[in-house]
């Protein structure tokens, strides 16, 4: 896992997965919900051949749904902001995961070209969940107040 992580903004959490190194036959890497994602996993979706070096995705948060990230290959940043905090980090490890809590905007940049990043949703698709507009999104952000959860 990567140890150098340390997340400051809140609806966020590290996502250790459990790992078996059996090499030269590969490895292993173990998500469970419940244990290492903690929710229910009702959708699972993936984004590769990212050649663009000056793409930019997600630029969203969500009401309610959760999401749990990890960078499967290669490397890539991720913006985090909760609307008070703000935070970028560079995801290059399989082992280790970032939760998505709801009301998190978060972007994704700095693809490297062998980048695969695969996405757990705590529910399907529903555009209404979305907050695409970053206005209402700190408005919304700074009217819930501060939050224990994290």
């Amino acid at each position: 896992m990567n140890r150098k992580l340390q997340l400051r903004v809140r609806h966020s959490g590290l996502l250790p997965l459990e790992f078996f190194k059996d090499l030269p036959d590969g490895n292993l890497y173990i998500a469970e919900a419940g244990r290492q994602v903690p929710f229910p996993i009702e959708r699972v979706y993936f984004i590769n051949t990212l050649a663009n070096p000056r793409a930019v995705r997600g630029k969203h948060a969500h009401r309610t749904l959760e999401q749990a990230i990890f960078c499967l290959s290669g490397s890539f940043r991720l913006a985090l902001d909760d609307g008070r905090t703000r935070q970028r980090l560079l995801l290059n490890d399989p082992a280790c995961g970032i939760r998505l809590g709801p009301m998190l905007w978060h972007t994704m940049s700095s693809f490297s070209y062998d980048c695969v990043i695969l996405v757990l949703a705590s529910a399907p698709f529903d555009e209404a969940d979305y907050i695409r507009d970053r206005a209402e999104f700190l408005r919304l952000a700074r009217a819930a107040g501060p939050s224990p959860s994290r």
